[in-house]
């Protein structure tokens, strides 16, 4: 049986990806679940996640100095363009300090940059990672979030695999879309949304990913909502949900309940149970 990997993604932070994905993932069965955004990651928050394995994450080695071995001869401190050799968060693990020591006092060791977790919920298992404050390597992060949500949906024989990807469109998100078939475009009714918008659908077009769009919040402008509909009608698709701002769905988050639970009857009339079916497709 072939996986099916669904991302939702934004060009843009603050959209409602996160709500917007966590509002699918009940429509789904036999799922697992993945959280993409490494550098913020909240989705847990909604999903009270249970029996949590964690293990590190290692990015780029770092310079390590033996003060012992050290005979100051000053070579690293002269060559090192990131002022790294005393301190290690500075370092952008490139090696040349290690290369030029002449007596081999420094050394190129493993950093742990971030962790990745895998937690039980009621609607499936959740991978999810966060990444180090000031630390590198978010697309490697998320490849690996992927990896082992795939490892797992294919041990536990599920069918999809729902993926909150990462705002943007830097690496971290090309990690995210990388094999996927579908995905789900959150944006919203301003001239940065729609701009931001533009950015996003040039990069799934590279892909050849299905994109599915969402307006959130679309009444708070309809003018840039009809703006939004025209650049996506002549781009030859259009909005599969129209998502106005409710309150309701403020309160649900704020109660830490899945939006689509609590006001289970809000989101299938503005069509998110129709866009599930299509999603599974």
């Amino acid at each position: 049986m072939e996986i099916k990997e669904i991302v939702v993604i934004s060009g843009k932070g603050g959209t409602g990806k996160t709500t917007v994905t966590s509002s699918l993932i009940p429509y789904f069965q036999n799922v697992v679940i993945g959280d993409c955004d490494v550098d913020a990651p909240n989705l847990q928050i909604l999903f009270n996640p249970q029996n949590t394995v964690k293990e590190d994450f290692l990015g780029m080695k770092k310079a390590l100095l033996n003060k012992e071995l050290c005979i100051n001869c000053g070579k690293c401190y002269e060559l090192c363009k990131f002022d790294a050799v005393e301190n290690i968060k500075k370092c952008e693990s490139c090696g040349l300090c290690e290369y030029i020591c002449p007596v081999g006092a420094i050394k190129m060791v493993d950093n742990k940059a971030g962790e990745i977790f895998e937690s039980d919920t009621k609607y499936g298992k959740l991978i999810h990672a966060c990444l180090f404050p000031g630390e590198e390597n978010s697309g490697k992060l998320v490849a690996q979030v992927r990896k082992k949500a795939k490892k797992t949906a294919e041990e536990q024989n599920m069918e999809y695999i729902i993926l909150d990807g990462a705002p943007g469109v830097a690496c971290n998100v090309i990690s995210s879309l990388t094999g996927v078939k579908k995905a789900v475009i959150v944006t919203e009714p301003t001239l940065s949304g729609l701009h931001d918008l533009e950015r996003v659908l040039n990069l799934i077009e590279r892909f050849r990913i299905k994109p599915y769009f969402i307006i959130n919040k679309y009444d708070l402008s309809p003018e840039i909502s009809k703006k939004i509909e025209e650049f996506l009608h002549k781009k030859g698709t259009e909005v599969s949900v129209k998502i106005p701002f409710d309150k309701k769905i403020i309160k649900s988050i704020i109660k830490k309940s899945i939006p689509s639970i609590e006001e289970k009857e809000f989101f299938e009339k503005i069509g998110f149970k129709k866009l599930a079916e299509e999603l599974k497709k």
